[in-house]
């Protein structure tokens, strides 16, 4: 079973990841920038490194979906941010929904289910806060809710990749790449400034250091193990 040690690393190793990954779309911009088809060769690559990096995670959320929503190895201000385990749409992804037609239903299906039965009914039933007698209708409740998070995660996942995907069709090739160049500068000066707010609040950051990365081999052939053994 995968622990939080392996759910850590994951998203450490793929922030190391897009480090390379901006330092290589930048090399792009700077010395092909009317080359369209190297441009569009290159943003693809690292849509097939993100899309590496939602498999793994995927089939760690298997183990604790939970953990994945609300992740101890984030600060809490891109915490603060999280939309179902990663960015929030903006109102211009909104438009994108409507403009693809893609259908986000799903999701008011899943969150009914967080306050419906059983917990709610097992909740108000107790006569004391956190009674342990019915320990085993508890964990077993817990359990499917937890299931319903890992949908919920994977799912949201699918969609942000999906968007991502037709975005990146809709630009043209020198575009797209400046546009992931800005989404990665983003995420990645989001997580340093946070990091360093949380340091002078005097929060412990539940963070590893940086796992050396030359390529993105290792998250696809992580991928692939976790699937082999899921």
């Amino acid at each position: 079973m995968a622990n939080h040690q392996q759910f850590q690393s994951c998203y450490q190793n793929w922030m190391a990841q897009q480090r390379l990954d901006l330092n290589e779309l930048l090399q792009a911009l700077t010395n092909f920038p009317t080359h369209p088809d190297y441009l569009q060769l290159i943003g693809k690559k690292h849509i097939n490194h993100y899309e590496y990096y939602l498999t793994a995670r995927a089939q760690l959320a298997k183990h604790d979906g939970p953990s994945f929503l609300a992740p101890t190895w984030g600060t809490t201000f891109e915490n603060s941010s999280l939309w179902i385990g990663g960015c929030r749409p903006s109102l211009i992804i909104r438009l994108v929904y409507v403009l693809c037609g893609v259908d986000i239903r799903w999701f008011d299906v899943y969150m009914q289910k967080v306050a419906d039965e059983p917990l709610a009914l097992l909740a108000y039933n107790s006569r004391n806060i956190g009674e342990s007698n019915q320990g085993e209708v508890v964990d077993k409740a817990m359990d499917s809710h937890a299931s319903d998070m890992y949908k919920i995660l994977v799912e949201a996942d699918k969609l942000r990749l999906d968007i991502l995907k037709r975005m990146i069709d809709i630009l043209t090739p020198l575009q797209a790449v400046e546009f992931q160049v800005a989404s990665k500068k983003l995420q990645l000066c989001l997580h340093e400034w946070s990091k360093r707010r949380d340091i002078q609040m005097g929060i412990l950051i539940q963070i590893i250091t940086h796992l050396p990365v030359t390529r993105c081999e290792w998250l696809r052939d992580w991928s692939n193990n976790l699937c082999t053994r899921g």
